[in-house]
């Protein structure tokens, strides 16, 4: 019965409906018995189906298969070096690549894809330097899938010059060729150079959107992500998750409540929320926005909650006041499968440090490593210094940083500058006047920190050490950053800094300040 069904039909769709282990055995009998393993147009599929399955025992016996094979071709070693890859097999990939030359094969255009992928898994540049080499040896330069994968192996390399170079070369560039260089340069943080390209771009598909609105996201412009987004609607390109995700990021920055809140109704309506990224993201907004109910809400209704949405609302609680009900949420973060990592202790130490809650603090930085196996790395380290400052225990601050942070602490301006805001608080002179005096000798005191240690001084009496701080201020000229708010205003997000009258209502906003103003002296 077996047998006439492979007569009567293709072993390459045959192959394809293989669900065991035994149903590709049967197969591979079959074709051991009629001698049609010699062919490598029968067994080709056979091991393709294999090789590139995520079952392990498939791909153990695609292994055993290329091995015993006499007659073998392109085909078959380009099936088992994508397979390799795919497996995350990349040094194998490599050596099957070597073997197939010393065999004697010519290498295709569907050879070197993988391959290259390979070099970038390693980050090996001599070699991936090597292999493009080859490519333009054999041929195969300018065809689109092997040129966009060489343009992400140097991109991911950061040699954008040399990923440029190869975007230019390339006589037909596809959507995916424009969106692979534009990804190059906007996970180096060069948006300029990203958004020239996608204006220029002939066509544009969800996923180029979505990649420049990423671009934007990692150098946190994301007013022009918004922007970004609504010229896309324009344009009728339904958004995916990905999109939903930049966009709803931007909203939990700029505070655009309404706008995150119809992304939100959006995905509901077209079966999205469930994708646990986008879930995330929006308990990060609703937590920005300090609608912590809404936060929750949508915690709970994520099914499989990994670490990236519980940090996101342990934070989201810490952040909105309530330390207590964030410490809670860690103690059941800790018995589920999600495990505690680096960001997951920096959102607890922040509401502990919130919350006075300083032995709770103490008592976690040191089951870090020893119960959750999570090394502190400097962050932690900064936060223990602010929960003690904060908590008024000013010298056991001083001793942490000299005796537990070392080199992390030595010459860091910001966790020097956290105590001395501390000393300011509560008046501590002798401790401030030391901290002050480390940061002169590192010449990495900002305007901030001058200003405080001027405070200090001037408020303990010591007034020759004000008078110094004063000139010091006086004679660097440093400038303030100007102070900046946001307001979301009927969906549309408003900017104001402080001293900026650019704004087109500038005059009206201010006329209406000075009404206010005067109401609030009326009443008095």
């Amino acid at each position: 019965m077996f047998q006439k069904t492979v007569t009567n039909t293709s072993i390459a769709s045959l192959s394809k409906t293989c669900k065991t282990l035994n149903q590709l055995k049967q197969i591979h009998a079959y074709l051991l018995k009629s001698i049609l393993h010699e062919t490598p147009f029968a067994i080709g599929p056979l091991l393709s189906v294999a090789a590139t399955s995520n079952n392990d025992s498939f791909f153990t016996y695609a292994n055993a298969i290329f091995r015993s094979l006499i007659f073998r071709n392109t085909f078959m070693f380009n099936t088992m070096i994508r397979g390799n890859v795919e497996r995350n097999r990349p040094v194998f990939g490599v050596l099957c690549y070597k073997d197939m030359l010393n065999c004697g094969f010519l290498p295709n255009n569907y050879t070197f894809p993988p391959l290259i992928k390979a070099c970038s898994v390693l980050d090996c540049r001599k070699f991936g330097c090597l292999v493009h080499a080859h490519v333009v040896i054999f041929g195969f330069c300018y065809d689109p899938y092997v040129g966009s994968a060489l343009i992400e192996f140097y991109s991911k390399n950061l040699d954008l010059r040399s990923a440029r170079v190869l975007f230019d070369e390339m006589p037909d560039r596809d959507v995916v060729l424009w969106t692979v260089m534009i990804d190059g340069y906007g996970k180096m943080g060069d948006v300029e150079n990203a958004r020239a390209l996608f204006d220029e771009m002939p066509e544009r598909n969800v996923i180029a959107w979505s990649t420049i609105m990423a671009a934007y996201s990692r150098v946190s412009e994301f007013r022009e992500v918004i922007c970004l987004y609504s010229l896309m609607q324009r344009k009728g390109v339904r958004p995916n998750e990905s999109v939903l995700v930049s966009v709803t990021t931007a909203c939990a920055n700029l505070g655009a409540l309404a706008q995150g809140m119809w992304i939100h109704s959006y995905a509901k309506q077209n079966k999205l929320d469930c994708n646990p990224i986008l879930a995330t993201a929006l308990v990060d907004m609703y937590s920005k926005c300090g609608y912590l109910e809404l936060a929750l809400s949508v915690f709970e209704c994520i099914a499989a909650k990994d670490s990236a949405s519980w940090n996101a609302i342990i934070s989201g609680v810490a952040i909105n006041g309530d330390a207590r009900k964030s410490i809670e949420l860690f103690n059941k973060m800790v018995k589920t499968e999600a495990r505690p990592n680096e960001t997951t202790f920096v959102a607890v130490f922040t509401a502990c440090t919130h919350a006075r809650l300083v032995n709770e603090g103490l008592e976690l930085f040191e089951q870090m490593d020893s119960l959750y196996g999570v090394e502190p790395k400097y962050e932690h380290h900064a936060c223990m210094v602010d929960l003690l400052a904060r908590a008024g225990r000013l010298e056991e601050a001083k001793n942490f940083i000299d005796n537990r942070m070392g080199d992390f602490g030595e010459g860091d301006a910001n966790v020097w500058g956290a105590l001395l805001n501390a000393c300011r608080i509560y008046g501590n002179v002798e401790i401030g006047d030391g901290v002050w005096k480390r940061l002169a000798n590192m010449r990495v005191g900002d305007s901030g920190t001058r200003v405080l240690s001027y405070n200090i001084y001037k408020e303990a009496g010591w007034e020759n050490e004000a008078k110094g701080v004063r000139k010091l201020i006086s004679d660097s000229r440093i400038q303030k950053t100007p102070g900046c708010s946001i307001l979301e205003v009927d969906g549309v997000v408003e900017e104001f800094v402080a001293g900026d009258l650019s704004h087109p209502q500038a005059q009206e906003i201010r006329r209406m300040l000075v009404s206010l103003f005067s109401v609030m002296y009326t009443l008095e």
